[in-house]
């Protein structure tokens, strides 16, 4: 019987020069051939994968810088999980801690790469929109509004919802790009682009205990030194019903 310590550790052995070819050699006794063959396969799959997880991030990019980041995901990040649809938060993780940012890359890659992850994990998300208590037609000033948990405010420096290989910007924006992600109750993710006030709003309503929509919007113009509190009041029922028809915002409850 073959010593179960010896194979374990031929088992990293392979898997460790299978993440790094360049700087790991084979183990003795395997078939030059064969381990090409899984070599190719194990980086092939893997980077067809995450091209699939993130289009964008891999549309912009050549072939050649494409795969550095495959490479260097490969050669230094230890995974948490082994369920394929967790590995573009893998990915993230790597990009975010373990990445080394060179000349060419963009300035924006951290941000697109969260948003395409945000965009999947939503799509996937257990979180269903509540039914019980909540009206989905109720008054959104009088009554307190809902937050959907399948609705996910973000703030960025880019645009990452318009980048593509026609649109590259270099500098980020002077005021920060908020964006509400959503998924609806035909699983469809869509976004929203928010103002300052809107976003702030958003945030309020996720924050607040009991309080009207009316309550919140008042609330918020004397947060925000805003001057007219009976417009903002006015300006925050339209945004409100507008995120009530894209599903972020679920409904409303009775306030006590």
């Amino acid at each position: 019987m073959a010593d179960p310590v010896s194979f374990k550790e031929k088992q990293y052995a392979f898997a460790a020069h299978l993440r790094d070819p360049e700087n790991v050699d084979a183990p003795e006794g395997i078939e030059a051939r064969r381990i090409a063959i899984y070599r190719n396969l194990f980086f092939n799959n893997l980077r067809s994968l995450l091209a699939r997880f993130f289009p964008v991030l891999r549309k912009i990019h050549a072939d050649a810088h494409w795969n550095r980041f495959i490479r260097g995901f490969m050669r230094h990040h230890q995974a948490q999980t082994p369920y394929f649809l967790e590995l573009p938060q893998e990915f993230l993780a790597f990009l975010q801690n373990e990445y080394e940012p060179r000349e060419d890359d963009y300035p924006f890659l951290l941000e697109l790469a969260h948003y395409e992850y945000a965009e999947l994990a939503l799509s996937i998300s257990e979180d269903e929109i509540p039914r019980d208590g909540i009206d989905p037609d109720g008054d959104l000033i009088a009554e307190m509004p809902v937050k959907s948990p399948l609705a996910w405010a973000f703030a960025y420096r880019f645009p990452v919802h318009r980048i593509s290989p026609d649109f590259l910007p270099d500098q980020p924006e002077e005021q920060p790009v908020y964006l509400a992600l959503y998924r609806d109750s035909d699983d469809q993710v869509g976004f929203l682009e928010l103002n300052a006030v809107t976003a702030a709003l958003l945030d309020a309503i996720e924050q607040s205990d009991e309080l009207s929509g009316e309550s919140i919007l008042r609330q918020l113009a004397a947060d925000i030194d805003y001057p007219d509190a009976d417009a903002l009041v006015q300006h925050g029922a339209a945004a409100l019903q507008e995120m009530r028809q894209l599903e972020i915002l679920a409904g409303t409850r009775k306030t006590t």
